[in-house]
C-alpha cells in the first residue's frame, strides 16, 4: 500500500493545480497520486505524471477519496476551491473536510497552503516499510496501526506488503532505487523491515554497503536479529527508536555471495533450523528451536571439514561449524568467545571436535555456560578462530543455514564487510549519527 496524495480542483482552478504540480514535480512523483477524473486527466496530459483516477465530483469521486482517507491510504489532500464561489461547500465536500479533520489529514484548499504542505513533506525522510502480515502470532492489523501512528508524523511512510513468491530482498532493492533517485544531500531515505528473522535478514542483506539506514520492527518467533544487535524487541520501542533517527554502523558479511548479517552454520545448526518448520514454530514459538536442537544433538553425524584461512589449511572431523558476524546468546554454537562482537570487522568461527558423544555433551554445556557468563570457553575439544575471510569444504556435503535460510552449498567462502550495515539504534548503543 503506497502513500497517496489526493488532488481535486474545481473548474476555475485546474490550471493552477497543473502549475503547482509542475513546480513540485520531483516531490509529488514519489507518491501514488489519485484525483477526480477531469482533474486527473488534465494532470496526466500536461505533466506526464501517472494519476489514478476516481469518478468525477458529480459522480461521487470526492466521496471515494474521503473513503480512502478513512482507510488510511491518503496522507494528504490538495483541494483547490473556487474562491469566487461564496456558497457553502456541497455535501460531498463537507464530508471530505470532516474526515480530514477527524483523521488529522492535511487538507490544503488554496495554493499557499498547498505549497506549505508540500514543502513540509519534502523536509521529511522517505521511509519504505516492508511489512510481513503473516509474521509472528500477533494481530498484524493492530501492529501496523501502531507503526503508522508512531512513524507517520515523523516521516513519509510508504507501506509495502510482502507477498508469497516474491523475495523481500527484491522489494527492498526496489525501495532503495527509489530512495537513491530522490535523495538530497541533507535528507536520506530509509528502509524499515517488519516481520520475522527471515524477512528482516533478507531486507537487511539488500541494504549492505548502500549507506541506506535500516529500521527493524521485529514481529517474529525468535527475533534473533534484534537481540544479536541490541535492538528493541518490543513493538512500540522499536518504532520510537526509528522515529528518533539515531543510527549505528555494524559489520555485515557474505557467504558465497549470499548476504549474511547474523551467522551461518554447517551441520548441527543447519539441521536444527531445517527441522524447526513453520507449523512447529507457530504452535510452540521459540520452544520449537529447543526441541529441534535436542533432536539434532542425537542424530547429527560427524563429517570431514577443511578450512582455508590466512594461507593455512586445517583438516578435522566435526559435527558442526558455525561462522558468526553477530549472534544472540541463544545461538549456543557461536559462543566460543563468550559473545559475538558485531562491529569488530571479524567473523568468529566455532568448531567442536569432540571424539565421543559424552565429550560432545560436555562441549555443548561449556558453550551454553559461555553464553550465559559472556566469557570465553576453555575446552580442548573446541576450535575458536577470528578472521575476516575463510573457505570451508565438507565431505560429505552438509546443509548450510545462513540467517535462518537453508541452502545446499559446498565449498563455502565467507568474507566480512566492516561497517557494511547502517541501522537505527537506541542512543546508548549509537557510535555514528547521521
Amino acid at each position: 500500500m503506497s502513500s497517496s496524495i489526493a488532488l481535486i480542483a474545481q473548474d476555475s482552478t485546474k490550471n493552477e493545480i497543473v502549475v503547482l504540480i509542475k513546480k513540485y514535480y520531483s516531490i509529488l512523483a514519489r507518491y501514488n497520486l489519485i484525483a477526480t477524473s477531469a482533474t486527473g486527466q488534465k494532470i496526466e496530459q500536461e505533466t506526464g505524471l501517472s494519476v489514478n483516477q476516481v469518478k468525477s465530483s458529480s459522480e461521487g469521486g470526492i466521496l471515494q477519496i474521503a473513503a480512502q482517507v478513512v482507510t488510511g491510504e491518503v496522507v494528504g489532500v490538495i483541494f483547490l476551491m473556487d474562491a469566487l464561489n461564496s456558497q457553502s461547500p456541497e455535501p460531498d465536500c463537507q464530508a471530505l473536510i470532516r474526515v480530514c479533520n477527524f483523521y488529522d489529514i492535511p487538507l490544503a484548499t488554496n495554493i499557499s497552503t498547498a505549497e506549505l504542505s508540500i514543502q513540509a513533506v519534502a523536509k521529511r525522510r522517505d521511509a519504505y516499510l516492508i511489512f510481513n502480515p503473516v509474521a509472528g502470532q500477533g494481530n498484524p492489523d493492530q501492529d501496523l496501526e501502531m507503526i503508522r501512528r508512531i512513524l507517520e508524523p515523523q516521516m513519509n511512510l510508504h507501506i509495502i506488503f510482502t507477498q508469497p513468491g516474491i523475495d523481500p530482498a527484491i522489494q527492498a532493492r526496489e525501495a532503495i532505487a527509489k530512495i537513491k533517485a530522490n535523495q538530497t544531500e541533507d535528507q536520506i531515505g530509509c528502509v524499515i523491515a517488519s516481520g520475522g528473522d527471515g524477512t528482516v535478514s533478507a531486507i537487511a542483506g539488500a541494504t549492505i554497503e548502500t549507506g541506506i539506514p535500516l529500521g527493524v520492527i521485529p514481529r517474529g518467533t525468535a527475533n534473533a536479529f534484534s537481540v544479536a544487535l541490541g535492538l528493541p524487541t518490543q513493538l512500540q520501542l522499536a518504532c520510537e527508536t526509528i522515529a528518533a533517527g539515531n543510527t549505528r554502523m555494524v559489520d555485515a558479511a557474505y557467504c558465497n555471495e549470499i548476504p549474511m548479517i547474523l551467522l551461518a552454520g554447517v551441520g548441527f545448526e543447519a539441521g536444527m533450523v531445517d527441522n524447526a518448520n513453520r507449523e512447529l514454530k507457530n504452535r510452540l514459538g521459540t520452544i520449537a528451536y529447543v526441541l529441534s536442537g535436542a533432536q539434532q544433538l542425537f542424530t547429527q553425524q560427524d563429517f570431514q571439514a577443511q578450512i582455508e584461512i590466512e594461507g593455512q589449511v586445517l583438516d578435522f572431523k566435526t559435527g558442526a561449524v558455525t561462522v558468526a558476524n553477530a549472534a544472540p546468546a541463544t545461538s549456543i554454537m557461536a559462543q566460543g568467545f563468550g559473545a559475538v562482537i558485531p562491529d569488530d570487522g571479524l567473523l568468529e568461527v566455532t568448531i567442536p571436535v569432540s571424539k565421543t558423544w559424552l565429550e560432545g555433551i560436555n562441549t555443548s554445556a561449556a558453550l551454553l555456560a559461555s553464553a550465559l557468563a559472556k566469557s570465553e570457553v576453555e575446552n580442548q575439544n573446541l576450535i575458536r578462530l577470528r578472521t575476516n575471510k575463510l573457505k570451508l569444504t565438507t565431505e560429505p556435503t552438509q546443509k548450510l543455514v545462513v540467517d535462518g535460510e537453508v541452502f545446499d552449498e559446498n565449498p563455502v567462502e565467507f568474507i566480512c564487510v566492516p561497517n557494511g550495515l547502517t541501522i537505527f539504534a537506541q542512543l546508548s548503543s549509537v557510535n555514528t549519527i547521521l
